[in-house]
């Protein structure tokens, strides 16, 4: 092994210490009273070295994002190969996301802040480490390709609403809470989306 991949395997694994230091403290003590210096420190490097491989504390939440997605991405092709109904995988990919951020509620809401930090550069690492509407358009393009979708609006834009819909919901759970779990708000929302608002009989009236 040459010096230049044993430096970017020592990189690696330094970066892969300081996250699941980072998220152990998040989860333990709160995302907004934990420190990039508190960070450092339990991982056992400089504030600097932090800073080298996170430039903010939040960039440590869009690999713990990144990481859900990458699951539901593989649930939801594993089970589209399988033949499984897309409908049924979109709620089993959005129970399985609601879960996830119910489990790990204090480190949603900075997660969703981020998407919408008005620093647009910010903002654009975010939402790409974040694609959640890419999986829910891989789960709808089998129904887009035979027809069963509305074609006023393309499957990107009606991905991107879903997404964005998950998105104001469970910040909204995970600030304020609500009296049904985050999994049945969720439900709701999707059978909203899907179903519409409004009776079909009054729609054209």
């Amino acid at each position: 092994m040459d010096s230049s991949s044993l430096r970017e395997r020592q990189k690696e694994r330094r970066r892969a210490r300081i996250y699941s230091v980072a998220i152990e403290l998040f989860k333990r003590g709160g995302f907004q009273t934990t420190t990039a210096t508190d960070i450092a420190k339990a991982s056992n490097v400089s504030r600097g070295t932090f800073f080298n491989y996170y430039p903010y504390k939040e960039a440590v939440l869009l690999d713990y994002g990144s990481e859900v997605m990458e699951r539901l991405r593989d649930q939801a092709e594993s089970r589209l190969a399988q033949g499984i109904a897309p409908l049924t995988v979109l709620y089993e990919v959005w129970d399985a996301l609601a879960e996830e951020n119910a489990r790990e509620r204090d480190l949603f809401p900075p997660l969703a802040y981020e998407v919408m930090n008005p620093n647009p550069e910010r903002a654009r690492t975010a939402y790409q480490a974040l694609p959640l509407s890419k999986v829910i358009e891989l789960i709808l393009r089998p129904l887009h390709q035979s027809g069963q979708m509305r074609t006023d609006l393309s499957l990107q834009r009606i991905s991107n609403l879903i997404a964005d819909t998950y998105l104001m919901v469970a910040l909204r759970w995970s600030a304020y809470g609500t009296e049904r779990p985050l999994q049945e708000e969720m439900r709701l929302a999707l059978n909203l989306l899907l179903e519409g608002a409004v009776r079909r009989d009054l729609v054209r009236q």
